[in-house]
């Protein structure tokens, strides 16, 4: 809103915060419409401002929603050979996993494509339009947490490079006609993509707070001094001393604003990320050693790893589709596994004189990256359940998902799981980066439009 002087007015008030990338306390300025603040040592964003965030996200996740419903309910695919005609939606594939007895894999798919996008965005729109009612909905915080969970394991825009990779590998087999879905898929992919942008979460926590849905009251004039004590939440960004109810299991105690449980770090991150990068690296042998998918055409065609459908690729000279496959199956779990390798040796050897003490900057970056690019694993899971679901010709041509398929999402789910558990500012206590009490270097964050 524009002041008498024809000036932005800042839409916010200056703040306390840690960050959550290496830990350090700080005070986020009063923030104008479409800036930001970022963490003054490790460059980790602090907080993004947008212009009516509430109003715009209310339409945007509305659009999606909408979309959603068409994904699911209208055609994905059609596909034609020797006269034999097949439709698909997208509730077909995990159907078809299902016959296969690969019914874990179904679950997957069900999960990141249908029940996560539903949770995430119309815990989103619930949110939204409940904060701005006269009468605020029930149990905001709640939601709005479930619907930022949700977020880590909706997967559509995934699923869209899996249906193109689909679409193209079956250009040799079958003819494709595209249905309605597909269309509403693209779109939904760019609405959710604005949703997701438009809307400031910190803005959302702070009409929750106006509600007067926070789980106990807070001081309007919050201390920009750190106190001893205090801790931040991570679902809200809150920073307090917590209140001591430890019904929720929080050893803590839990935040004043959200309710979530509240630590200094995150649980056992260092314990709890071994045993998940461990346990992935275990199924990883089986993921490619086991067949992934089975191509039977006029009566012949064996199992083929993922390897092997690369190389099919490759062979077909599908170059740009050996290349995506290969890096989003081979190359992104190997760098996901070898990337939190890295940053667990480098806090477990920071005393040695291996230096691991250093690129502190570099490896929190490393971290952010990590914890984004494990998703896209998931596009070979979501190609072989559509092809499962499209290609059955009986002795024409028909296409099978096989075993490695479920070591494979295995991988991918839990080194979502690893990432999640890894706390970045444990490698900054480590090098002694966080050893003087936070009030004695407190500073304020950059701030960027």
């Amino acid at each position: 809103m524009p002041s008498a002087t024809g000036t932005e007015l800042p839409l916010t008030h200056p703040e306390l915060r840690e960050c959550l990338g290496c830990g350090m306390f700080q005070i986020v300025p009063a923030l104008g419409p479409d800036q930001r603040a970022d963490c003054a040592r490790c460059g980790s964003g602090l907080r993004r401002t947008r212009t009516d965030s509430l109003g715009r996200g209310i339409a945007l996740n509305a659009a999606t929603l909408v979309l959603f419903v068409v994904l699911w309910t209208t055609m994905l695919m059609e596909v034609s050979t020797a006269g034999i005609v097949h439709d698909s939606t997208l509730a077909s594939g995990p159907l078809e996993l299902v016959r296969h007895g690969l019914w874990p894999l179904a679950v997957i798919v069900t999960f990141t494509t249908a029940i996560a996008p539903l949770g995430k965005y119309g815990g989103m729109l619930y949110v939204l339009v409940g904060a701005q009612a006269r009468i605020p909905f029930p149990a905001l915080a709640r939601v709005f947490r479930f619907a930022r969970t949700m977020s880590i394991w909706a997967m559509l825009e995934v699923l869209l490079l899996g249906v193109f990779v689909a679409f193209t590998k079956l250009g040799d087999l079958v003819h494709i006609e595209v249905g309605p879905a597909v269309w509403a898929l693209g779109l939904l992919t760019v609405t959710a993509l604005w949703a997701d942008t438009a809307v400031d979460p910190d803005a959302v926590w702070e009409a929750i707070e106006r509600s007067g849905q926070t789980r106990a009251p807070l001081p309007e004039n919050r201390s920009l001094v750190f106190l001893p004590g205090m801790l931040a939440c991570e679902a809200c960004g809150l920073v307090a001393a917590p209140g001591h109810d430890h019904s929720d299991g929080g050893a803590h105690g839990s935040c004043l604003r959200c309710g979530a449980a509240i630590h200094p770090r995150k649980p056992d991150a260092l314990n709890r990320t071994w045993a998940y990068v461990i346990a992935a690296t275990i199924l990883y042998i089986p993921a490619n050693v086991y067949p992934v998918l089975t191509v039977i055409q006029a009566g012949s065609g064996q199992p083929a790893t993922i390897l092997d459908g690369v190389a099919e690729l490759i062979d077909s000279r599908m170059y740009p589709l050996a290349i995506l496959v290969f890096f989003a199956s081979v190359m992104v779990p190997v760098f996901k596994l070898a990337g939190l390798a890295v940053m667990l040796l480098a806090v477990m050897l920071v005393t040695t004189t291996l230096g691991a003490h250093r690129l502190l900057r570099e490896r929190t970056k490393l971290y952010y990256v990590v914890a984004w690019i494990g998703r896209w694993s998931m596009v070979d899971i979501f190609m072989e359940s559509l092809l499962g679901a499209l290609v059955q010709f009986g002795s024409v041509v028909s296409i099978a998902p096989g075993i490695g398929a479920v070591a494979f999402c295995g991988v991918v789910i839990i080194t979502i799981l690893a990432a999640e558990c890894f706390d970045p500012r444990i490698m900054w206590d480590a090098a002694g980066e966080n050893k003087h009490r936070p009030w004695r270097y407190l500073r304020t964050g950059k701030v960027s439009s």
